[in-house]
């Protein structure tokens, strides 16, 4: 397997990486493993004080982070940042929330009395996406360190410097050795690492396929899983909304990250009456928005993650408009050296068009126009993915009653889809199942122990 550095920016290899042996990994697993018999015991204050001791240092340390994961991947260096404040912040809330959200339930039973208490499992993997290479990492491993399970990580193979990095943060932050470690293996070596019986759980962020891959191998060993998949997250436009500041989040809902976020906004849809409008001003600003060198301030898109990313979304926006859909704006790869895509906008869209049913994980954008709000909430379910979606009106109330009838995990009124450390993260239908981040992010893996007291002569 090919372990790379390779800058999308350029197509050119940066740094290769060895791939472990089958010894290494299982020392690492069995290290993983000794140290929870330690960690378990330890405190949540202990617990908490390293996580603070990981968010300091990854703040310290902000400008080298965020160049690494624009180097690998290609996000342009100020979202780049922005990934590493959100981690840390993710950090920072489970340290100082988790013990309040992992306390004993006191039940009331009518003799005696009965609690029940969250405890850690084991070691865990996670298995996870190039698309935010520190945060995605950070919600899996903030909240499980937090219960007093450890982590074994296995990142996706071109951001190999990320990882490596997280790794070092966990060391130099004092981190008990086998607390995280980091696993430089091939996905199918993960998918078979599942069936260890010293792993406990597996929490897994990517594609379908591998998705499916990794919850075969933990429900064939009856492990529990989280999966978090792909999204085509719809963005409704109801003949009401607030116009010019609807585009505004459009563009950065289409375009952060350049289109690579499974809560990007990528279908948009408008009620008639103003869908004119909108895809006018939509797309007037897509054409004007600055593609460039990620590393330079003033690029406002910057390139796919790999040359094979950008060939992949070229070829679905190929076989879409020969399958009878219109280009409104852009469609080709841009005119540069570099895994870059133009800002494109695709219509005329129907069932049996490739843009209508698979995600278009780049700057590709899909533009519906229905008739009313019944039509746009229809048409908003007729996907097999559930993950996020917008909705945006005046009126709060029909937004309510709109978002209520959309079938995802999140719904957000007059905004993208977005994360912070306090909203659950999770999905529906081909989307996933579980939960990260919030109080929900950290009850996916503990033990739920019903400890009851009853008196001698209580009856049964």
């Amino acid at each position: 397997m090919s372990i790379q550095t390779i800058n999308p920016n350029t197509n050119k290899t940066v740094k290769s990486f060895e791939e472990m042996t089958e010894k290494t990994v299982d020392a690492k697993v069995a290290k993983a493993q000794a140290a929870f018999t330690e960690w378990k015991e330890t405190s949540y204050q202990e617990r908490a004080d390293l996580l603070h001791k990981v968010a300091i240092l990854m703040r310290v340390k902000k400008s080298a982070l965020a160049k690494i994961i624009t180097l690998e991947m290609g996000k342009v260096i100020a979202q780049s940042e922005a990934e590493i404040d959100l981690s840390a912040d993710i950090l920072d809330y489970y340290a100082n929330h988790g013990e309040t959200f992992l306390a004993d339930k006191v039940l009331n039973p009518e003799y005696g009395t009965a609690i029940v208490r969250n405890s850690p499992i084991g070691v865990l993997l996670g298995v996870m996406p190039w698309n935010f290479p520190f945060y995605q990492v950070v919600r899996f491993a903030a909240p499980n360190i937090m219960v007093g399970n450890t982590i074994l990580l296995k990142h996706a193979s071109i951001v190999p410097q990320c990882a490596a990095a997280i790794e070092e943060i966990f060391e130099e932050a004092e981190a008990p050795e086998g607390i995280y470690t980091n696993l430089f293996i091939s996905g199918k070596r993960a998918s078979a690492l599942v069936s260890d019986k010293r792993i406990k759980g597996v929490s897994f962020t990517g594609s379908e396929g591998a998705g499916a891959s990794v919850a075969m191998e933990a429900g064939k060993h009856l492990k529990k899983v989280v999966l978090e998949l792909g999204g085509s997250d719809v963005f409704i436009i109801l003949e009401d909304a607030d116009m010019d500041k609807t585009v505004e989040w459009a563009v950065l809902g289409r375009m952060n990250n350049s289109g690579q976020s499974c809560v990007a906004s990528k279908r948009f849809i408008a009620v008639e009456a103003i869908a004119h409008e909108f895809i006018k001003k939509f797309m007037d600003a897509l054409s004007k928005i600055k593609v460039g060198d990620p590393m330079d301030p003033a690029t406002e898109l910057g390139p796919l993650s790999s040359e094979a990313a950008a060939e992949h979304l070229a070829d679905q926006v190929k076989r879409s408009v020969d399958e009878g859909a219109t280009v409104l704006l852009g469609g080709k790869r841009a005119d540069r050296d570099g895994a870059f895509m133009e800002p494109t906008i695709l219509t005329n869209l129907k069932r049996g068009i490739t843009a209508y049913h698979e995600e278009l994980f780049g700057p590709v954008a899909s533009f519906y126009v229905v008739k009313d709000e019944q039509a746009a909430i229809d048409l908003a379910n007729d996907s097999d993915f559930g993950l996020g979606g917008s909705v945006f009106t005046r009126d709060i109330e029909r937004g309510k009653r709109v978002a209520d009838q959309i079938d995802t995990g999140m719904i957000f009124i007059n905004h993208p889809s977005q994360t912070q450390a306090d909203f659950p993260f999770g999905g529906t239908k081909r989307s996933g199942f579980g939960r990260e981040l919030s109080e929900s992010g950290i009850q996916e893996f503990v033990n739920k122990k019903l400890i009851r007291v009853s008196g001698i002569n209580d009856p049964f």
